[in-house]
């Protein structure tokens, strides 16, 4: 398998129930290395540039409201299939049809506020990483 490297937030949500540990440890566990990782907080503008592909869709504006509301985690992962793999300890983005045992189904409050977000494919990963760390900051 490959070694890629995908972007990952730890969201409001979770950051506000100091939970960064927690998460942190089931990517570990799963696998995958933190190779870059800050705490920050988007202003309303950042997470409507993030989030950009979503501008039309009738969430828009509750997700980047929300992603404004409270500090972030935001970090890469590296790992074989890290993408995949990721996705697999994320759980579904709603938290009532994620597996047992992964991130959402154990800490997500709702569909909205459900803790992390992770990159879906190789080329998002690499724009979102981007938006976040310079190549200086990303330490495999």
């Amino acid at each position: 398998m490959a070694i890629e490297r995908t972007l990952s937030i730890i969201k409001p949500d979770a950051t506000r129930r100091n939970l960064t540990g927690r998460i942190n440890a089931k990517f570990e566990e799963a696998g995958l290395r933190i190779i870059a990782q800050k705490r920050i907080h988007l202003t309303l503008a950042q997470a409507q540039k993030f989030y950009e592909v979503h501008r039309e869709r009738p969430f828009f504006g509750e997700l980047t409201t929300f992603m404004a509301s409270g500090p972030v985690v935001v970090q890469v992962l590296e790992g074989e299939a890290a993408i995949t793999r990721n996705r697999e300890v994320m759980g579904a983005t709603n938290p009532a049809n994620a597996a047992a045992g992964t991130i959402r189904k154990e800490f997500a409050l709702s569909v909205g506020e459900n803790s992390v977000h992770g990159s879906d494919a190789p080329e998002t990963a690499a724009v979102e990483i981007a938006y976040f760390f310079s190549g200086l900051e990303l330490v495999g």
